[in-house]
């Protein structure tokens, strides 16, 4: 593992089924599992602080320790946040959208603030609408593009802006097929999939990876992004590093054919309206349509998507941003046993510094979603930032002015 001036990456990223049957409804699912929950769901502001600094063991001046099952355990009181009133406003990337929309509700609640409801729209939107001075923060699943850059520093007052990533997560392969209840499918195949080069299901390309299952005959109907979207920027990304993609990448899906659908959300829901469909989706909108899950062969053997397997297709992720910057490089062509290798995280997109009299919320809301509320992403099909990640993430945060 490698993160440019920091140690080694490590990074925990829950996974969910992909059913191959249609099914569909957009209600967060929570996991049992978990164990952890936002404390200001159901108790006071003084409760909800008292409860989340519970949970640490020692900590540093940072806020952050060993708890006593072995994990990293950061708190907002730990890190030195403390709660600021007023609104915010914000849009973005629809991958993050349950996240977020549950932070500003938990925040908002243990803080007494007013942040407003999260706009969503796709990434696109987060950065077109930060830039215009819509937003005082936007989501995005890439990066700020060079181009976007210099126009985000003029929207800060000089300022650079820092993209700080905040939620990880996988992007998961989900169709609707009857009678074929697990499916393995290759970088390369899904080009030919989603290029229009690959149109029935029983194809001789599908058929040899998946020796022994019965495959009909019925035509392939894909389903990709209508608006600009992080989802799709990533997806091609491994489309081209892994699969010999030839059709431009970007946030715009640029291939003929196929259905388009507005949202993670839209997709979900086309794919479990259409027989016959495939489409990429991030791992919490799957889940809500109780979806099952493509086990992927990048050239290492079928891998299914699981916490574990996610979070080893990141171990060679690296900061690549600098003087604040957090943007991530992900390799997704590896070839590691036992690595889910279509992964994304979403960025929140913010002034460095010139926030003027937003400086104080901003800081404690993203301080906020950098400690306590990494505690509540399982429940949203989500999964909390790695360690190491997390502490670079409250140190900008910290720095906002």
């Amino acid at each position: 593992m490698k993160i440019a001036r920091t140690a080694g990456l490590a990074a925990l990223v829950l996974a969910g089924a992909l059913t191959m049957a249609a099914c569909g409804s957009d209600d967060n699912t929570t996991n049992p599992a978990s164990g952890t929950t936002s404390a200001a769901t159901s108790a006071g502001p003084s409760e909800a602080s008292s409860a989340a600094g519970s949970d640490a063991g020692s900590t540093d001046a940072s806020g952050t320790g060993t708890s006593e099952g072995g994990g990293s355990a950061t708190t907002f009181d730990g890190a030195g946040f403390t709660c600021a009133a007023g609104s915010l406003a914000s849009s973005g990337s629809t991958a993050q959208g349950k996240a977020i929309s549950k932070w500003i509700i938990d925040y908002n609640a243990k803080c007494g603030a007013t942040i407003a409801d999260y706009g969503g729209g796709g990434s696109g939107k987060g950065v077109s609408d930060f830039i215009a001075k819509q937003t005082d923060f936007g989501g995005s699943d890439s990066a700020l593009k060079d181009d976007q850059v210099a126009q985000a520093k003029e929207r800060c007052g000089g300022n650079a802006a820092s993209d700080l990533p905040m939620v990880t997560g996988p992007v998961a392969m989900a169709s609707n097929r009857d009678g074929v209840d697990k499916l393995i499918l290759t970088p390369q195949v899904l080009s030919g999939i989603f290029g229009g080069t690959i149109t029935t299901w029983n194809a001789k390309e599908i058929a040899d990876i998946n020796p022994g299952v019965t495959l009909p005959s019925v035509a392939i109907a894909t389903v990709h992004r209508a608006e600009e979207s992080g989802t799709t920027d990533n997806f091609t990304k491994y489309l081209t590093a892994a699969g010999g993609w030839t059709f431009e990448g970007g946030k715009a899906w640029t291939a003929p054919g196929g259905t388009a659908a507005q949202g993670n959300d839209g997709v979900g829901k086309a794919v479990a309206g259409t027989a016959g469909s495939i489409g990429y989706v991030e791992w919490g909108y799957a889940k809500d349509n109780n979806l099952h899950m493509a086990q992927i062969d990048n050239g290492g053997g079928a891998v299914e998507l699981t916490a574990g397997s996610a979070a080893k297709a990141i171990d060679a992720a690296k900061i690549v941003g600098t003087d604040g910057d957090l943007s991530l490089q992900i390799d997704y062509a590896t070839k590691e046993a036992g690595a889910y290798p279509i992964v994304l995280v979403t960025y929140e997109i913010v002034c460095s510094a010139g926030n003027g009299d937003k400086a104080a919320l901003l800081k404690s809301f993203l301080g906020y979603t950098a400690t306590d509320g990494q505690g509540t992403l399982d429940s949203v099909g989500a999964a909390p930032l790695p360690a190491e990640i997390q502490a670079k993430v409250i140190e900008a945060v910290q720095g906002l002015s």
